[in-house]
């Protein structure tokens, strides 16, 4: 498996103590919220980005991608009706999955729920209309920068659009662009009917990155979670992407949450 973290999880630390850690606790890769560089992917200017890559590239850890990709933005929406609205997120989208190629990376993770909720009286096909709409926008830059965006599922407490597997690859098949993959998470997948190894082998084909943590919003290994048949049927699908450890409780703090969580997810492997 290769292992990777999110950087929000160290909020208050530098970027090259983060870099340093990580690589030291054994990750070798770095997935990075963009609210944590700046307001907007615009205010991270080139020379900022060459440091963060250096960086990072100086501690043996890759910068992988981008997530929360408009979390803590104004104006940017999946599911609007209104063009404008549509082509300026879609726009955004195409700044990220720049940026993310020159940071190191490859992939942006689309979770954002706040962003992507259905307006009132909204219908799922029409929403699913809508953000295709919006998608269409990044296309290009995704194809021109090598970048894949990830669709992620969250369950209906987060939000009400994109709840299932199953609803975010009916987005995929629509969309049909080589560069829009499937991204699971162990936390999400708790939502779901079938238990989280039987959503892993349905998707196969289409998963392109993993997120690692426990339905109570920790760690892996924090919970009651036995990430064993899950990384089995990681295994068994032959995936070779990121397992990216993402959580949403910082406690005790960020370094015990990195270094028990590699360690329980290598005993698991």
């Amino acid at each position: 498996m290769k292992y990777a973290i999110c950087n929000e999880t160290f909020e208050g630390w530098e970027h090259a103590r983060v870099c340093a850690r990580v690589a030291e606790l054994g990750y070798s890769g770095l997935e990075l919220a963009p609210f944590t560089l700046g307001p907007l992917i615009a205010d991270v200017t080139p020379a900022r980005r060459v440091e963060l890559r250096s960086q990072a590239e100086a501690a043996g850890v890759q910068i992988i991608g981008l997530h929360w990709l408009l979390a803590k933005t104004n104006g940017f929406h999946l599911t609007s009706p209104d063009r404008d609205v549509q082509r300026r997120t879609g726009g955004y989208l195409a700044d990220l999955a720049r940026a993310a190629a020159d940071l190191g990376g490859n992939l942006l993770v689309l979770g954002s729920p706040l962003q992507r909720n259905l307006p009132d009286g909204c219908s799922h096909p029409t929403g699913e209309e809508w953000a295709a709409d919006t998608l269409s926008h990044c296309l290009g830059a995704l194809e021109e920068s090598r970048v894949t965006l990830c669709l992620e599922p969250l369950t209906p407490a987060e939000t009400n659009f994109l709840n299932t597997a199953a609803e975010a690859v009916a987005l995929i098949r629509r969309l049909a662009h080589p560069f829009v993959r499937l991204h699971l998470d162990v936390k999400a997948m708790s939502a779901e009917v079938d238990p989280a190894p039987e959503v892993i082998r349905a998707n196969a084909r289409d998963i392109h990155h993993f997120h690692a943590n426990d339905p109570n919003r920790r760690g892996p290994g924090f919970g009651d979670t036995d990430f064993r048949p899950i990384f089995r049927a990681l295994q068994e699908i032959h995936y070779t992407g990121w397992v990216s450890v993402e959580v949403f409780d910082y406690s005790p703090d960020p370094d015990t949450i990195a270094r028990e969580s590699i360690r329980y997810m290598r005993e698991c492997e």
